[in-house]
Formats: structure tokens, sequence, C-alpha cells
């Protein structure tokens, strides 16, 4: 290996063509634009999804249903997941949204939401965005505190 036959490792340059500069350079004259036509003049750009002229996919796949602006999304968990991780010595007293992100359960701006599949044995104070009538109740019966946020 010398310096004379060092190389740069394949595919990390790409040969961009300098368009336009002179016939010498094999890209002068129409700049690899070919001849008239749309195409071929300064400020042109097709419109996204155009399959020139055919009718474009968003509008041939079929839409129906209904979609709510205003719908409020949470994540989901469940007091089989919360028992797990009090098993696991993850949680100790307290089950909060922060804790909860901290140990990758939802996202840093999800609503929670505690669902009641599974059931709780532990008495936790658990804090979420909401609870369905069988988590909270699930919860209580165990010993443990629901504080809505």
């Amino acid at each position: 290996m010398n310096l004379h036959n060092l190389t740069p490792a394949k595919g990390s340059t790409k040969t961009k063509r300098r368009l336009g500069r002179g016939e010498g350079s094999g890209t002068g004259d129409t700049a690899a634009r070919g001849h008239k036509g749309q195409k071929s003049r300064s400020g042109y750009s097709k419109k996204m999804g155009f399959e020139g002229g055919q009718m474009p996919l968003q509008r041939r796949v079929p839409k129906f249903g209904f979609f709510n602006p205003n719908r409020v999304e949470y994540k989901g968990i469940n007091l089989d997941v919360i028992q797990s991780l009090i098993d696991d010595k993850k949680i100790t007293d307290k089950v909060t949204p922060e804790l909860l992100v901290s140990l990758g359960m939802a996202g840093k701006r999800d609503l929670i939401k505690i669902l009641g599949r599974g059931e709780l044995k532990s008495s936790v104070e658990v804090t979420a965005h909401k609870f369905s009538k069988t988590a909270a109740s699930a919860i209580e019966t165990a010993g443990g505190k629901v504080v809505t946020l």
C-alpha cells in the first residue's frame, strides 16, 4: 500500500456531474435536460404523487370512516405489568408517569391510562392521567391509592 494507490472506500463518494459548464465537459448545451418541453425549463417541479395523468394512488385508494381531530390518545398500562415491575423490584411504593417513562413503558409526552387486566397484590400509590373503573377498584382493594392528574 502506497500513497499513489489509496482510494476512498467503495460507496463513500458521489460523482456529481457539473451541468451546463461548456461543450468540453460533455454536459454543456442542454445540460442533460434534453430539448424543449416543460422539463427542460428552469422552475419546473412535478407535483408530489403525480403519475403522468393517471389517477394518483392517494385518490385511487378508498377512504372511509371518521377522523376525530380532537381525539385524546392514552398509553394503556395494565395492572399485571405494574405487578411484574413490583416483583422485579423496579417499583417499591409509588408509580408515577415519570417513573414509567424512565422504565421505557411510555413516552415523555404520552398520557397514561391504567387498565384493569391482571391483578395487583401489592399496595402502591398509582399516579396517572386516567384509570379504568376495574383498575381503580383493584388498586384500592389491594390497599393502594389512586391519584388522577
